[in-house]
């Protein structure tokens, strides 16, 4: 990671800038430590219902005024929530910074949740489940956090449930901010052309007159999974499968060497183990792909593809046998030279937005208290070894290890 600016604030709050002198973008936001694995059970669907109320009303703003703020300048305002984390970020204009910023620390911190709007959008969230029902890709993806964190808080769809998300009134909101937002557990993070004094200038004049809210915010660890196999039969017309499991934490020193099998046997390069085996030479599938998700306490691994009803039982196969592959046979130091100068490629690409580079800072910050140097990453990448590969394969990609999620056509 190339220099960067931090600063913090007495009330807590950190901020990171990033100059880049080439730009005339600047893309910043607030990134909390908050998500849908916070919330209780009474509350499923609560953090992501936030995240949509920020733009419907604050202390001195209604949702129009919130949502042509930044667009009448060509920007852009945007929001996600994970299981860990809820991002307000924007892009814009550098000489329209500080509209981004006055306009982001407003949405963030002065949100009043009217409740005609709570109303509205309780409709919109309805019908982004319903959409889930039409998008069995995506929504395979949702159910087997169930099928392996079953009723852990990490298992619970970010959407909520029907009945929770009908459920939510203002004071919902009220009560889960109190008990979440933390000023030491969020961050703001800028990438721009502009002098760090003068983020600063604005973080003194914004961010600084904010109350100070600290205190611990425990979570509850996952702890106990068991491998579980699901079949489910649905009105669709191409089968579905996910096969995956626990993984390794954020802070696990596992973490980059899964990270770099995991790019070998189903990452975004085409040369996959996984495209190569299944999609290039059978032509089982149009997809395949493998994803990791570190959590802080825990993580997940994810096998998916699509394919014929047919062709399931065939495709499963040809996974467990590039699984046991990896599992019983070391790379070769041709193979391995290669894993490696892939994903630094690509990491070194990713670096290259800055966008991404914005919450690169600060989800780093929050997760490990320090940003990790890209150089740092490239030194561990570069000291893996094949039979530490090969023991990870064997610790996490066994087959008795492996929870299975199908959904089949009717």
């Amino acid at each position: 990671m190339s220099e960067y600016d931090l600063y913090e604030l007495p009330n807590g709050i950190r901020v990171l800038h990033k100059q880049v002198l080439h730009t005339k973008i600047a893309h910043c936001g607030f990134l909390l430590d908050i998500g849908s694995r916070d919330e209780k059970p009474a509350q499923q669907g609560l953090a992501h219902f936030w995240e949509h109320m920020a733009f419907k009303g604050t202390e001195k703003r209604k949702s129009f005024h919130i949502l042509n703020r930044l667009e009448t300048v060509g920007g852009e305002l945007n929001a996600y929530t994970t299981k860990e984390k809820i991002c307000f970020y924007a892009s814009l204009l550098s000489t329209h910074f500080e509209r981004a910023f006055e306009l982001l620390t407003d949405l963030t911190f002065h949100s009043v949740f009217p409740e005609k709007e709570i109303e509205k959008e309780r409709g919109v969230i309805l019908e982004e489940m319903s959409m889930y029902v039409d998008a069995p890709e995506d929504a395979i993806i949702d159910d087997f956090d169930a099928v392996v964190f079953g009723n852990h808080s990490l298992g619970h769809n970010i959407l909520g449930t029907r009945e929770s998300v009908s459920s939510f009134q203002q004071p919902d909101f009220r009560q889960f901010l109190q008990e979440n937002v933390r000023t030491d557990r969020l961050v703001f993070s800028s990438v721009s052309n502009l002098p760090f004094k003068e983020v600063k200038r604005l973080v003194d004049k914004y961010l600084a007159p904010l109350p100070p809210k600290l205190g611990e915010r425990p979570r509850i660890p996952f702890a106990g999974y068991q491998p579980l196999s699901r079949i489910e039969h649905k009105s669709i017309t191409q089968a579905h499968c996910l096969i995956g499991g626990a993984a390794y934490a954020i802070e696990d020193e596992r973490r980059i060497p899964f990270f770099l099998l995991n790019n070998l046997l189903g990452g975004p390069g085409m040369n996959s183990r996984l495209n190569l085996a299944v999609r290039e030479k059978y032509g089982l599938v149009y997809t395949i792909d493998s994803t990791y998700s570190p959590y802080t306490d825990t993580g997940l691994f994810g096998i998916y593809f699509g394919t014929e009803k047919k062709q399931v039982n065939r495709t499963i196969s040809l996974v467990q046998k590039e699984l046991k592959l990896l599992r019983d046979k070391t790379l070769g130091t041709s193979q391995l030279h290669v894993a490696k100068e892939q994903l630094m490629g690509q990491l070194a690409m990713a670096e290259e937005s800055n966008g991404g580079l914005m919450q690169l800072l600060a989800k780093s910050t929050l997760d490990l208290d320090r940003v990790e140097p890209l150089t740092e990453i490239f030194e561990r990448i570069k000291r893996i070894t094949a039979p530490e590969l090969q023991g990870i394969a064997q610790d996490l990609l066994r087959e008795d290890n492996l929870s299975v999620l199908q959904y089949l056509p009717e």
